[in-house]
Formats: C-alpha cells, structure tokens, sequence
C-alpha cells in the first residue's frame, strides 16, 4: 500500500444521502473498518515479524486500533499484546521544554529512551520483556508491567513509534511500521474542501479531553497548536517508513459531531479567540445530516473519543 497516497474527498451530499438510511450506513462505516483491521492482521501474520509499531497524529485512533488490532491476531491463533509508549514517559521534572516554559511532551526526549531501548531488544531477541506502568495522576513511573508476546506478537503504540531512534539496535526489517490516519476529507458541490481530517481529529480530541482526562475546551485548543506542531516534527517526518497505512476514517462520523460538541458544558476559560476557533469548528460540521450517538455500536473504535452510552 502506498503510504503517500492522497486524501479522498467525499462530497458532503453523498454522506446526506446515506444517511437517509442512517442505521445501514452506520453499519457499512464499522465494516469497512473492521476489514481493514482483518486484512492488516493476516498482512503482519505474512511478514513473520512479531513487533509491530504503530502510530499516528492525535485522536487519529491509535490505541483502540491496536487493541483491534491485537484482537484481530489472537483471533487468528496467535498471542498477542499491546504496549503503549506512553509508559516510557521520563516523569514530571525531566521532561523538556516548549519555547513558552510549558513541558514539551510531545518530543522524543520525552520518553525514557534507555528503558525504551532495553525493552525493545528484549522483546526482539525473547519475546518477554518488563516495561514500566506510567501513573499520570502523579506524573511518574510507577510498578512494571510483563509483556509476553513469545510466539506472538506485540503491538507498540504512540507518538514516536515510527522514529528509527528507537529500533536503531534491531536488526533491520526487525518490526513491521503502521501508520494510523484519517483518510477522507469533506468537499462542498463545487469539489472545495470544506472539512479536513485535522478539523475531525479536533472535534475528537476536545469531547475525549473533557470526558476521559477532566479538560475544558480552553486547555484543549490551548494544547492543539503544540501537538499540531508535535505531529509536523515527530510523526510525518517518519510516515514513509510504514509498511502499511491503517484507514482509521468512519465516514458517518461527521453526522455526530455537532451534536456531540453541543452537548459539551461551557467551558468559562475559553478566551474570545478560543470562543471564535471552537464556533467555527462547530459550523463546520453543520451542513451534515444529525446522527446520535445511540447508533454507534459500543464496541466501536469511535468508543474512545464518545464513551459509553448510559442505559
């Protein structure tokens, strides 16, 4: 698969149409998706290879997809196991910094690179290794974990996980490269774009930041720019390393949103600007027919941005 192809444009007026039938085309979305799950599963089985790293940018999906992912592989007769790069956190105080004095989490030097590489190898020559726990309530390590993939497979999900810093002590060819995206973008009757993959990312990363980690809008948006900046530096200078591109699009997604982020409480931080930014997200998204979230299957990848919904 050629991991540079184009974004697909999606006219707004085929997804109004589909939704006429919003339930069929609900499900069609989760299908497609789940064979792309199927089809990358049976693709890392073939390569022989048993780590796999997996990223993409932000609220691209990475961690419900490598949990799919792995689920996908054991149902096929092999063990498998996901890690996140996130517990190689290095901790409060020794993190670096961004211009403004903020901690800069997004750069490699984030990450407790020796553990990391310690881990790697073991995992690569074993097949076993102890990874550390990362607590974010106390910002620092905290306990190990084991992590089996002896005849099987470990998916490594984050950031960095396409950044050759990290496996540059395997042998070459070593790991199988993912690479996590959005691929359609959304364009009015005159074929210009008017809704981008980004534009969609937001729109997950604002409702998971204030339902799963306690965030307003304000600290959100605050934050965009830098992971924005984080994605430009750390992930797509490295994208052309994977071995195939995971589609993480749900193309009925884009009838949720609105409503979604209607439901969100106001949040008094917001500056004017950040008001302006968060109301021309929303109408963005209004031209697409109103779906709710009750037709979203609990199991769903989009589960990780929306959460459950309550009986």
């Amino acid at each position: 698969m050629n991991v540079a192809q184009r974004k697909r444009f999606v006219s707004r007026e085929l997804v109004a149409l589909a939704a006429q039938q919003p339930q069929a085309f609900g499900a069609l979305c989760e299908q497609q998706y789940r064979e792309r799950i199927d089809r990358i599963a049976e693709e890392v089985l073939a390569s022989g290879r048993h780590i796999v790293m997996l990223t993409g940018a932000s609220a691209a999906g990475k961690t419900t997809s490598a949990h799919k992912l792995a689920a996908a592989i054991e149902a096929r007769g092999r063990r498998s196991v996901v890690l996140s790069l996130d517990d190689f956190y290095a901790g409060e105080g020794r993190y670096p910094k961004n211009h403004d004095g903020s901690d800069d989490y997004e750069s490699l030097q984030s990450l407790d690179l020796p553990v990391l590489r310690r881990c790697l190898e073991e995992l690569h020559r074993d097949g076993i290794c102890q990874a550390p726990v990362f607590d974010f309530k106390i910002q620092q390590p905290n306990g190990v974990q084991i992590i089996d993939c002896r005849n099987g497979v470990v998916v490594i999900e984050g950031l960095h996980a396409l950044n050759p810093a990290l496996t540059e002590n395997l042998p070459e060819h070593a790991v199988f490269c993912l690479y996590a995206g959005l691929r359609e973008e959304y364009a009015d009757p005159a074929g210009n774009r008017c809704l981008a993959t980004r534009d969609i990312r937001l729109a997950r990363r604002l409702v998971r930041d204030y339902l799963f980690r306690g965030h307003g809008a304000s600290f959100t948006l605050n934050l965009w720019g830098h992971v924005c900046n984080g994605e430009d530096r750390y992930i797509k200078p490295y994208k052309s390393r994977a071995d195939l591109l995971l589609d993480t699009t749900h193309t009925y997604e884009v009838c949720l949103w609105h409503n979604v982020l209607d439901e969100l409480p106001e949040d008094p931080a917001l500056t004017t600007a950040q008001q302006r930014q968060l109301e021309a997200l929303h109408r963005k998204f209004m031209p697409f027919p109103a779906m709710h979230t009750d037709m979203v299957p609990q199991d769903s990848m989009l589960r990780e941005f929306i959460g459950a919904d309550l009986p």
